[in-house]
């Protein structure tokens, strides 16, 4: 063999090296993500040649296929549609869209996920038309239709997560919209709906659960900065403050002022803890700028902010605003204000995780995937994201929650023989805007079953006459009375 054609022979080798590794790269390494990016068309149109799998919750079939009688074969059929579309969202071939578990789960559900890869082979073999896995979700039909029916037709949105697990059983937002319009194979029909709820002026497309509305958390995020008090070890619930009717930003002029005016409670000095159970902005405010951005920041990074977690639904982070922040703008922090921004699922893994003993965990959706012989394929285990305190800090912050409760600013929670632990919100937009009224807790304070967050947005309604007690609190009540089965 002459030099040259060894030259050659060994550029050739090494080239069909590098594409056999590029080859086996993209099918291995990279084909879960590139069959789940949502512009890979290909997967989609894949994922209506077979029958997809079913959505279930608890014993609740809440999606599934049938024949549809034109090229696409099947068509997707959901059950109370408005109640689980931030749940299960839709997908569509007219569309070429899918949202939602429907797409999140796209590979599972139609069937082509590395999981089901001896199912389709044995499909194969034995001549069965290919189908897809079934989906088994954490959330509880019971939980969800208390929440559904309690948030009515207010717009915001409920979260209710299992402190130890993680595991999210109810997801509810409003305005909703009707699922099984944006499913049909209509294309007139189906663009018209989706331009309709696309220019709706109350966005019923949102799933303002996981973020695509943040709002300032209020009064809720006094809970991440008492947090953080107590985890610096510098700070106990018997901790002082002064106590004026109003006060004055570090290096300003503006004046801040509690929510009802006056000082917090009676005497010239304030406990934390009497603070946290009234709700006072200027202590937390002077608190806040004792501690300084930096700790807060990373306190409420423990509890998952700046983070985005996939449930699997990809969710929008909460944000606690870049450093570094001079200490006026640190102290509106110290009562949600100032550029804190966050969802009702990051305020509901707030509370769970003081409840759970300080440790939180990863938000989950999806309990297993199931063939449709019955055969479990995956199950997603309890995992920890972070530790946010001891449990000798956690367990302060929940006799405080529970004063906050039984005796304090969140009294519409209080349910007859169970210590309720919880903290309300109000926050503020601009001037003479409505507010955005929160409540995030947990019960039994002492065994834990569910937390749970609820938001609502432009007041209730009610402007500035709205408050988080008459009508935020409320809702997590009852949401907590049906986990409770009271």
């Amino acid at each position: 063999m002459t030099k040259e054609l060894r030259r050659l022979s060994i550029i050739m080798l090494l080239m069909f090296v590098t594409l056999f590794g590029a080859t086996s790269w993209i099918q291995v390494v990279e084909a879960n993500a590139l069959a789940e990016n949502p512009e890979n068309r290909r997967a989609l149109y894949d994922s209506f040649e077979v029958q997809r799998g079913s959505i279930i919750a608890g014993d609740q079939v809440i999606a599934t296929s049938v024949p549809s009688g034109d090229v696409y074969s099947w068509q997707r059929q959901y059950v109370d549609a408005q109640m689980w579309a931030p749940v299960t969202g839709y997908i569509n071939p007219v569309l070429q869209s899918a949202t939602g578990i429907e797409q999140a789960m796209n590979r599972e559900l139609s069937g082509s996920a590395g999981s089901q890869f001896f199912s389709r082979i044995d499909q194969i073999l034995t001549g069965q038309p290919q189908r897809g896995s079934n989906v088994l979700l954490t959330l509880d039909p019971v939980v969800q239709q208390a929440a559904y029916e309690a948030l009515g037709d207010y717009e915001g949105a409920v979260v209710a997560i299992e402190p130890s697990t993680g595991r999210i059983l109810a997801m509810v937002t409003s305005p909703s919209y009707d699922t099984n319009l944006l499913a049909a194979h209509d294309a007139d029909a189906v663009n018209t709906t989706y331009n309709e709820l696309l220019a709706a002026a109350n966005d019923p497309l949102w799933n303002r659960a996981t973020g695509d509305s943040l709002n300032p958390p209020g009064s809720t995020f006094k809970l991440v900065v008492a947090s953080a008090a107590l985890a610096s070890g510098d700070f106990t619930p018997d901790s002082t403050f002064d106590n004026p009717s109003s006060w004055v930003l570090p290096g300003t002029t503006t004046t801040i002022r509690n929510f009802d005016g006056g000082t917090c409670g009676s005497g010239d000095q304030v406990t934390l803890a009497t603070a946290l159970r009234l709700s006072c902005n200027i202590p937390m405010a002077q608190l806040a700028v004792q501690l300084g951005d930096d700790a807060i920041r990373a306190e409420a990074e423990k509890y998952g902010f700046d983070t985005t977690f996939e449930i699997p639904l990809t969710t929008i982070a909460s944000t606690y605003p870049a450093g570094p922040l001079t200490d006026d703008r640190t102290a509106l922090t110290g009562f949600g204000q100032e550029n804190v921004l966050a969802s009702p699922l990051q305020m509901a893994m707030v509370a769970a995780g003081i409840a759970n003993d300080g440790s939180v965990m990863n938000p989950r959706m999806v309990d297993q995937v199931v063939a449709p012989d019955l055969t479990v394929q995956q199950t997603f285990e309890n995992t920890e994201f972070r530790r946010a305190l001891t449990t000798a800090d956690a367990a302060t912050m929940t006799t405080m929650m529970i004063a906050n409760v039984s005796d304090g600013a969140a009294s519409g929670a209080r349910i007859d023989g169970v210590d309720v632990a919880g903290k309300t919100g109000t926050a503020e937009h601009g001037p003479g805007d409505p507010y955005t009224l929160w409540f995030t807790g947990f019960a039994p304070a002492d065994d834990p079953q569910v937390a749970v967050a609820v938001m609502i947005e432009n007041g209730g309604g009610l402007g500035q006459s709205g408050t988080s007690n008459g009508i935020a609190a409320p809702i997590a009540k009852r949401v907590i009375e049906a986990v409770l089965g009271r």
